[in-house]
């Protein structure tokens, strides 16, 4: 299984036809409901530790490797269109500074309380949007990715979901910015839940996860659907939507006993990055498991971790492999496979990945084991 899955991931690379025929089973709303095949592989922003992130192209190379969820990031257009772009700040991941015709859209806002400059997608209807072009947005540590920019569209999440119900895989979307994008009369939620209801994905039975950052507009969702909710958990800090209303909860406080009862009530998983499941020192080495999984399957939550990348710098140091003195250790290939076999036999319920086809076959060798 592992060579099948390698050999689907090398031939991707090559940019080539993947050889990965599998096509993953849908989810169930079973919030337990994965042990009997392992946890799920949601590929991060597509497969973008091989294809420009949030293109079709990473998205369809995610399903060819084996990825059981796509996740899609959303911002809003001028136009009220749900697009997938991690942020809504687009010089990074899009080639629209090389447009003279939108120079004097480029400005100055401040996105959860921090001056961003660049071109903004709520700026833009979706028709200008679709002449600009993607690009990498990391390309000092993945150079090979720069191979495909200029070659894909930024997507609709209407597009994202036609994909994955015709490649049988579910969608894992996460609402960006969501208080900011309200304040300007662009809600994500409403567009978010009519697009799943229009391709029949409404209830909790759908192959839908909806992520978010924030909290207050994960308990809003809730009382309009019953779509999987996840509340992520960054590393430090807190949400945007507590900090705004002057409460002094931050992300530690939700991990805490307390708070993933709290969550329990509207959330149906936590989405965390891996620090909080195995933290790591000062010299960055890891050490010892939290409680957080054995805390959250207690109040009945799902656990999700991220994010899963392949290369040295991306890895805790116990996972580093090669060289530290060569001047391409930091894009080098680490031993990701031991990175994810320790998150996975921890008992986590599932891993974001940028290489969903090595997460996928990490995780069927241990279902097969």
């Amino acid at each position: 299984m592992v060579r099948k899955f390698m050999a689907g991931a090398l031939a991707v690379l090559a940019g080539g036809v993947a050889l990965v025929a599998l096509r993953p089973e849908i989810a169930t709303a079973d919030r337990r409901g994965h042990e009997q095949r392992g946890a799920l592989v949601i590929g991060h922003r597509g497969a973008s530790a091989i294809r420009p992130e949030h293109t079709l192209l990473s998205y369809e190379a995610a399903i060819k490797l084996g990825a059981d969820y796509i996740e899609p990031d959303l911002v809003s257009t001028k136009d009220h269109v749900l697009v997938a772009r991690h942020e809504n700040e687009i010089s990074q991941t899009t080639d629209v500074a090389a447009h003279p015709e939108f120079a004097g859209r480029r400005t100055t806002k401040t996105i959860d309380g921090t001056p961003v400059t660049g071109w903004f997608t709520e700026d833009f209807t979706l028709a200008e949007l679709r002449t600009l072009r993607a690009k990498e947005r990391i390309p000092d540590l993945r150079p090979d990715n720069t191979a495909f920019d200029g070659l894909a569209q930024i997507p609709t999440f209407e597009e994202v979901v036609q994909l994955a119900q015709k490649n049988g895989v579910g969608v894992y979307p996460e609402t960006k910015h969501p208080s900011y994008f309200a304040s300007i009369g662009l809600p994500l939620e409403e567009p978010l839940l009519a697009t799943l209801r229009r391709y029949g994905w409404d209830g909790e039975r759908a192959p839908v996860f909806v992520q978010s950052f924030e909290t207050g507009n994960l308990k809003r969702l809730r009382a309009l659907t019953r779509l999987r909710l996840v509340q992520l958990i960054n590393s430090s800090g807190a949400p945007y939507d507590l900090v705004a209303a002057g409460d002094p909860r931050t992300y530690a406080d939700l991990v805490t006993p307390e708070g993933l009862r709290e969550i329990s009530r509207y959330a149906d998983a936590v989405g965390v990055a891996t620090s909080r499941v195995v933290p790591t020192g000062a010299d960055g080495r890891l050490l010892a498991p939290t409680s957080l999984i054995k805390d959250a399957h207690r109040r009945g939550l799902l656990v999700h971790t991220w994010t899963i990348r392949p290369e040295n710098s991306q890895l805790p140091v116990d996972y580093r492999l090669g060289d530290p003195a060569s001047p391409a250790f930091a894009g080098a290939t680490g031993d990701v496979m031991g990175w994810l076999e320790r998150l996975l036999t921890l008992g986590v319920d599932g891993v974001f990945s940028d290489d969903p086809g090595i997460a996928r076959a990490v995780r069927d060798r241990l279902v097969e084991d």
